[in-house]
């Protein structure tokens, strides 16, 4: 086996330990499957609440944004996807990481804190910025970006689990959304769009 790819399982099997130990709690969580986009995602601008004050997509023009809508009790999916883009993150070269910022948006606000968001995202990687806000600015957001979600009830001790589509949508440095890339996508191909991104902002 490949030395390099041995070293990036360790490290990812690692990543998930460590988010199992801080966050899991399995008598609220049953592991779940995305489901599709709502619709065809055409972006937009939004503003949202982080721990530190509203936070708008326009705040980071210049940059390329990875936008990503999950929560915080999410199993499987949620922590997959942020592992690969934090691993993506950590590819990149130190002037590259200064032109990128990924967001992390809830569709749980009922339970995510802005402070349990910021734990969260920080976890995966520094450049991950947790959102929230009212049930219904977070709806019309998930609408610009075809994002889809639904509360499950579980009869456990959390009360539901919210199923959602797993989708990190790329804005380049204008403020376009120019790529949609599914769950699973590797690290290395978030690199590829990412360094794409910036190509087309400037």
């Amino acid at each position: 086996m490949n030395r390099t790819f041995l070293i990036a399982i360790i490290a990812l099997l690692s990543l998930v330990l460590g988010w199992v130990v801080m966050f899991w709690q399995p008598d609220t969580h049953q592991p779940h499957s995305p489901i599709p986009l709502a619709g065809a995602p055409t972006g937009g601008d939004f503003t949202l609440q982080s721990a530190s004050g509203p936070v708008s997509l326009q705040d980071f023009r210049g940059k390329v944004v990875l936008v990503y809508f999950g929560y915080t009790f999410c199993p499987d999916i949620c922590p997959t996807s942020l592992a690969f883009t934090g691993q993506a993150l950590n590819a990149l070269g130190q002037e590259e990481l200064a032109q990128t910022q990924a967001l992390f948006i809830s569709v749980d606000p009922e339970r995510d804190t802005l402070e349990k968001l910021k734990e969260y995202g920080a976890f995966f990687h520094t450049n991950i910025l947790g959102l929230t806000g009212t049930p219904e600015v977070i709806a019309a957001t998930a609408r610009q970006y075809g994002a889809s979600y639904r509360k499950q009830d579980t009869g456990s001790a959390g009360g539901y689990v919210v199923d959602h589509s797993s989708s990190t949508y790329v804005v380049n440095p204008s403020g376009k959304l120019v790529a949609t890339l599914q769950h699973g996508t590797a690290p290395a191909e978030i690199v590829k769009a990412i360094r794409a991104a910036m190509q087309e902002g400037h």
